[in-house]
């Protein structure tokens, strides 16, 4: 397969500046367990990121990348997980599509539920948007339990409020799921 590219984004954290635009916040989880054609998952999940603009998605904020042991069997390899905050035209429905076909892009087979994967990219968050909208369930059913997802967004906008009130970094701190998640430095 052949590298989608260009490869070349911040590598450190990125803060969001939107204040009270956090409840506007448009979430997305970046995870890899498998480099694929790539040296290694960072620059896999660094080359998925730079095809975000090329998909009408700007990337707004972004964590730092993320390791931990790989859920729920641990004898797979440890993924490395970041979050992004991004700004696009698309609604919750066409952002989906848009992820799906840069994960198809990256050889993303849905093979058996939580196996190896190159690329994993999930809609955390789309604003305020609550529901379930034609299967595509408003926030991400389990991303309030994850470290690997909230730690990370916490790194970078720690006052997101889920809608059942907790906020990114209480999330974080009570994360019952991917304990073990901590960002590489």
């Amino acid at each position: 397969m052949e590298k989608p590219g260009p490869e070349k984004t911040a590598a450190r954290p990125v803060l969001f500046a939107g204040g009270d635009a956090l409840d506007d916040a448009i979430v997305v989880a970046l995870g890899s367990n498998d480099c694929g054609v790539w040296r290694d998952c960072r620059e896999a999940l660094e080359a998925a990121l730079a095809r975000f603009r090329a998909e009408g998605i700007d990337v707004l904020a972004r964590s730092s990348w993320w390791r931990s042991a790989a859920w729920p069997d641990p004898k797979d390899p440890p993924f490395l997980n970041g979050v992004v905050i991004v700004r696009t035209e698309h609604d919750p429905r066409e952002l989906m599509a848009a992820l799906g076909r840069i994960e198809a892009a990256f050889g993303r087979q849905r093979i058996a539920a939580n196996a190896p994967r190159t690329l994993d990219l999930d809609l955390i968050a789309y604003g305020r948007t609550t529901g379930n909208l034609d299967g595509l369930i408003l926030p991400h059913p389990r991303a309030a339990h994850r470290l690997f997802v909230m730690g990370p967004l916490a790194e970078i906008a720690p006052g997101w409020q889920h809608p059942d009130g907790e906020t990114a970094q209480a999330l974080a701190g009570s994360a019952s799921v991917g304990k073990d998640a901590a960002p590489l430095r």
